[in-house]
């Protein structure tokens, strides 16, 4: 890896209830998610373009993966305005943990909030 590559290729979401998660996080950021199963795993793929070199990622329910609050923060994109998503975040079952928050005005702003299945998690955006 050099500085000309992502750090970070996938994520995955840990979840107790994947049509309570895929409900939640479709509301919240206005997607669609698609949920199969694969080695012993449900998982619910966040929607990205195969070969362009974005980062994606997916709820995943299993025997590893176990949501928290503790650990390890993703940071999702809430572009083009983060009060819109921070706005969907309680109407869908999870709780806001720290509201909207300048950075600076070449970052943008950050917030965190609780998922309907225990875990802590961040929005990002430059609106």
């Amino acid at each position: 890896m050099d500085k000309t590559t992502n750090a970070i290729n996938w994520f995955e979401i840990c979840v107790a209830d994947m049509n309570r998660a895929k409900t939640f996080y479709e509301t919240v950021l206005g997607i669609e998610i698609e949920v199969s199963e694969m080695m012993g795993m449900k998982m619910g793929f966040f929607p990205a373009e195969n070969g362009n070199g974005k980062v994606s990622g997916a709820l995943v329910q299993g025997d590893l993966h176990q949501p928290s609050m503790a650990g390890s923060v993703i940071y999702l994109n809430a572009n083009p305005a983060i009060q819109t998503v921070i706005d969907r975040i309680e109407p869908a079952g999870g709780k806001i943990l720290m509201p909207k928050t300048h950075i600076s005005e070449d970052v943008g702003y950050m917030a965190f909030f609780a998922d309907t299945e225990g875990n802590r998690m961040a929005l990002h955006a430059i609106g």
